[in-house]
């Protein structure tokens, strides 16, 4: 018999057999997991592989939707750079807005989670509902609309003219340079959504022995027990909230549209997001609109990988 020939009623090692064998065989050893896993492989491919792969190649086109695609090499990708003002513009705008939403959304939610899991559990229920509220409000930016309506019937404009610190009301969304830092806030405001939830769900399945035993190893104040066990520990849920903050901070786009309306008053919040949503539903410039798309993958994917890379220091 041959040395390479394994018995089919031990596991195989990797070593005994060829990469691919081994793959195979331990598909075949799973294959009830893989079965059960088969519908959701198979949406994930169709909807979310798929399209990134089309999205690539059509960025290289010319497309319409109405003509087949001509190809157009690097093309899109030069315009954008080169002779595209207004997405230099969108890219600022977006970089601004990521730098500042993503880590203050991310630290505030961490640290209003830990809070309250320090709260009776009774207290703790009512409190999570009233922070996690505004991000499910169909009705949140209602709210900032009226405070900060252009009329003197706004709340904003009314205290101020009220004490004598503007003489007429101030057009807050229709002035660029009140328009990103409202949006700014405004998108703070809604940010403790699911990344909180899962930052409580963390705090609450850990432990409590390990900090008994962290306090004979020499742990003496509250920080120390933060960044010695409880990150540590939960850092499943940090990596899944760092994912929603790099979405959400650059993919951001419904916060502009509610309150300035599109575009933004001299393209002040205009993002990427918009251009994309520009050049890829109302001009139909899809080849254009998969270079935009393309690009914000990468730069997701990136930033992805940076966030990782520093958690992965956490505790250490």
């Amino acid at each position: 018999m041959s040395e390479n020939t394994t018995d089919a009623k031990r596991p195989v090692k990797r070593s005994e057999v060829s990469k691919l064998r081994w793959t195979w065989q331990e598909m075949k050893n799973n294959k009830t997991a893989y079965f059960m896993l088969a519908p959701f492989l198979l949406l994930f491919l169709i909807f979310t592989v798929l399209p990134v792969v089309l999205s690539v190649f059509l960025s290289f086109t010319d497309f319409n939707m109405l003509e087949m695609p001509n190809l157009k090499g690097i093309q899109n990708y030069l315009d954008l750079f080169l002779n595209d003002e207004i997405f230099i513009l969108a890219c600022q705008n977006t970089l601004i807005f990521a730098c500042v939403t993503g880590p203050v959304s991310y630290i505030l939610a961490l640290l209003v989670a830990w809070f309250i899991n320090e709260l009776p559990p009774k207290i703790r229920a009512v409190v999570t509902l009233v922070f996690y509220a505004p991000s499910i409000s169909g009705n949140a930016y209602l709210i900032w609309k009226t405070l900060f309506s252009s009329d003197s019937y706004g709340w904003a404009n009314a205290v101020l003219m009220k004490y004598g610190f503007i003489s007429s009301p101030i057009l807050w969304f229709q002035d660029a340079s009140y328009v990103m830092p409202l949006c700014i806030v405004v998108a703070l405001w809604t940010s403790l959504g699911t990344a909180f939830l899962s930052f409580i769900a963390g705090l609450q399945t850990i432990d409590r022995s390990l900090y008994e035993a962290a306090a004979v190893d020499g742990i003496k104040n509250r920080w120390q027990e933060l960044w010695y066990i409880t990150l540590p520990t939960m850092r499943p849920q940090l990596m899944f909230g760092a994912v929603l903050a790099i979405t959400n901070s650059f993919g951001f786009g419904a916060v502009v549209d509610a309150l300035c309306g599109f575009p933004s008053v001299d393209y002040a919040a205009h993002t990427i997001m918009h251009h994309l949503s520009d050049y890829g539903g109302a001009r139909y410039e899809i080849g254009y609109a998969s270079a935009i798309a393309v690009l914000l993958f990468i730069v997701m994917i990136s930033a992805n990988f940076v966030v990782k890379k520093a958690l992965s220091k956490v505790g250490e």
